[in-house]
């Protein structure tokens, strides 16, 4: 594949590192400098972009790949409320984009065991539910992408929750998210069930970013043949009972 990356952060960099690895071509990075080459000829020549930037940057840069014609992987989190317009614009342009709060094939599964626990627990209301993520202290959304998706999962499944707050609920229908910054920290995320006799956990640990590269890859291979907008644990073979 001929790739275009827009952004060259820490995501961006990896991404690269493992698309020479696996024999395809970064043909042009994007990042805050050279923003006009969107509309250049090398850009419309790509077979994909994988987009990790910033919340308030992402639209643009998916609507600027539909008017180049270039399909587009995004890893960007925090602008989902556009995704309305996004949708919209996609079907109006004949686009392509496949998007993902985590690329992450580990955390995908972590999304279906999630939601299996809570219809479980949802039968047992003494355990109350809590949250923690931490990660990075570049990281810019708190919480994250991944555990907005968790807790929106989770409270599909679970009959005694409507909702969540950051930090501390004092709402027995909501539970509460809580946010920590620190490094190194690629990413983790914990979700207890806890009573006054004992607690359940289950976790996921990003030991690297390499597992997010793999799949952003794995998602920009599959998205370059498919037209409309995609959500990546909607192409992945997991199913939830």
């Amino acid at each position: 594949m001929k790739i275009a990356l827009i952004g060259y952060g820490k995501m961006g960099k990896t991404i690269a590192e493992l698309a020479k690895i696996q024999h395809h071509e970064i043909i042009l990075t994007i990042d805050a400098d050279n923003k006009k080459d969107l509309q250049s000829d090398l850009f419309k020549s790509a077979d994909v972009a994988i987009e990790f930037t910033q919340p308030n940057q992402a639209f643009d840069n998916i609507i600027a790949c539909f008017e180049a014609g270039v399909p587009v992987v995004c890893g960007t989190t925090g602008w989902y409320d556009e995704l309305p317009k996004l949708v919209a614009a996609c079907n109006e342009k004949n686009g392509s984009l496949i998007y993902a709060s985590n690329f992450s094939i580990g955390v995908n599964l972590f999304f279906v065991l999630n939601k299996i626990l809570a219809k479980q627990m949802s039968q047992y209301p003494d355990y109350k539910v809590s949250m923690q993520e931490t990660h990075h202290t570049a990281k810019l959304d708190a919480p994250s992408g991944t555990a907005i998706t968790l807790a929106e999962d989770l409270i599909k499944s679970h009959i005694g929750y409507h909702g969540w707050t950051k930090g501390f609920s004092t709402d027995d229908k909501s539970f509460p998210i809580h946010s920590v910054r620190e490094d190194p920290a690629p990413g983790k995320h914990e979700i207890f069930y806890t009573s006054e006799i004992d607690e359940i956990k289950i976790s996921h640990e990003a030991l690297n970013r390499n597992g997010f590269s793999l799949g952003a890859l794995y998602a920009a291979n599959w998205i370059k043949g498919n037209k409309g907008v995609h959500h990546f644990p909607d192409i992945l073979s997991l199913q939830f009972s």
